[in-house]
């Protein structure tokens, strides 16, 4: 297995990273909460529902993430290193993302978002 696909299931992954955050970093996370966990995630605040957003972008993006992979590899049209580059250092822009989220740091989380959907586009065109 490539380091490529290892990123798709760290990336899968990451979600629940941020969702973790979100509910188990305030200590009032219990039982009531878990009988309907989303309205507990839809009536935090601050940093913490922030946490919660990440998590709801890392869902959505991460589709596109684990195609980009997939189809570059049966493409071949490019090198395995310069596959796994890329794959890592979309997992870096998606880590750094959730920093940026939780920092409310809005104009660079924007851009290191815009890296990171590049690095996608980027899987593909060098596979092409």
């Amino acid at each position: 297995m490539t380091l490529a696909y290892w990123c798709v299931l760290v990336a899968i992954l990451l979600p629940y990273l941020c969702t973790a955050t979100a509910k188990f970093t305030g200590g009032d996370y219990g039982p009531r909460a878990n009988s309907d966990p989303r309205a507990f995630l839809a009536g935090l605040d601050g940093w913490r529902k922030r946490a919660s957003n990440a998590q709801l972008n890392g869902f959505e993006v991460t589709p596109a993430f684990a195609a980009a992979v997939i189809i570059a590899h049966q493409a071949g049209g490019a090198g395995q290193v310069l596959l796994d580059q890329l794959a890592l250092a979309f997992i870096v822009s998606r880590l750094a993302y959730f920093v940026c989220y939780l920092a409310d740091w809005g104009p660079l989380r924007s851009l290191v978002w815009i890296v990171g959907m590049g690095l996608i586009v980027s899987l593909f065109v060098v596979s092409a």
